[in-house]
């Protein structure tokens, strides 16, 4: 009787499975270590083909090759390398028209010697368009066409059988990734370019989103000045909902902040609300924030100090704006 893909499962203990995964996380971490002593003049020369591009990136792959490959495309052009991944067996058939004299191509193989890919080198060439290859073979047919080879062979897979690639796409992951890490730093990539990649989703609203976006002004914003009776000042909390007021001068240069704390604080200590001024129980000076602050900021700001609001104020602390922690959960930010 034939043996079929799918086999009845073998006696193995919780802890023979948790050997067996503990196993394949050593030899993979153990390829990615040999890695570093590789990073060298051919990492720099790939590097420099790759900033020199006029064109676009263009990556391919095979297989699980071409699994990692379509990953490193996209993580190329997240971090301000244009590039876009091409299967090598629809290119020899019309798609390798999507490269140009500018572009510059990343081929991956772990043997070097994948004949879909092999194929393509004639063509490549003719186009004089720089090649780095990533195989973990360095006499490899590919190896020896490219303008720079990047050695990314593993001492063992993590497979027991020694067949399914696990090691290699491992390791080759790693080097692509550094590939695009040393590139991003090399072209000044900031936070706010990678915004600009991602606006979609909660990265993308962390990144963008401003507290411009999400401040509270005018009429919204609560504010007393400091000789209101802490009773008004109660009732403006309420009436504007933020849990909280700000105290401001004639010229609404802030002086301080009254919050829900601040009023459990103040009735611990048995303090008459109609007869106390604001001035005499609020924060001083109070947590405030530029207009101009991402969002994210503000969150990091309100975890760091334990705190559920902030002032926005622009450069002479005059007062502009409020926004509390219910506003950035309702953004998404948090």
């Amino acid at each position: 009787m034939s043996r079929t893909a799918r086999q009845p499962a073998t006696q193995h203990s919780d802890e023979d499975l948790c050997r067996l995964g503990r196993a394949v996380i050593e030899t993979e971490a153990a390829a990615v270590a040999a890695l570093g002593e590789r990073i060298g003049a051919d990492f720099a020369r790939a590097c420099r083909l790759l900033l020199d591009c006029r064109g676009r990136v263009v990556v391919i792959g095979m297989g699980k090759s071409g699994h990692i490959g379509g990953k490193l495309a996209a993580t190329l052009a997240s971090t301000g390398t244009p590039a876009f991944f091409v299967h090598p067996g629809e290119a020899s058939h019309g798609d390798l028209g999507m490269i140009t004299a500018e572009d510059v191509v990343i081929g991956l193989s772990n043997s070097g010697e994948t004949d879909e890919i092999n194929l393509l080198l004639p063509l490549i060439k003719r186009l004089a368009v720089p090649l780095v290859a990533l195989s973990g073979n360095p006499g490899s047919t590919l190896a020896r066409a490219a303008t720079v080879h990047l050695d990314v062979g593993v001492a063992e897979e993590a497979c027991p059988l020694g067949l399914a690639p696990t090691s290699s796409t491992t390791a080759t992951l790693a080097m692509g990734d550094a590939l695009a890490i040393a590139l991003l730093d090399a072209r000044g990539f900031t936070r706010d370019d990678f915004a600009l990649s991602h606006p979609g989703g909660r990265l993308g609203r962390r990144l963008l989103l401003r507290i411009d976006d999400l401040m509270h002004t005018g009429e919204r914003l609560p504010r007393v000045g400091p000789d209101t009776l802490l009773g008004e000042a109660l009732v403006e909390m309420s009436r504007k909902g933020l849990g909280m007021t700000a105290v401001v001068d004639d010229d609404d240069r802030v002086l301080g902040v009254f919050t829900d704390g601040d009023l459990r604080r103040t009735l611990d200590h048995g303090v008459d609300v109609h007869g106390t001024r604001v001035r005499e129980v609020m924060t001083a000076g109070g947590r405030q924030i530029p207009r101009q602050s991402l969002a994210a900021e503000a969150l990091e700001l309100m975890e760091r100090h334990r705190i559920n609001a902030l002032l926005v104020t622009d450069d002479e602390h005059r007062l502009i704006g409020a926004l509390n922690m219910h506003d950035l959960l309702r953004a998404g930010v948090v």
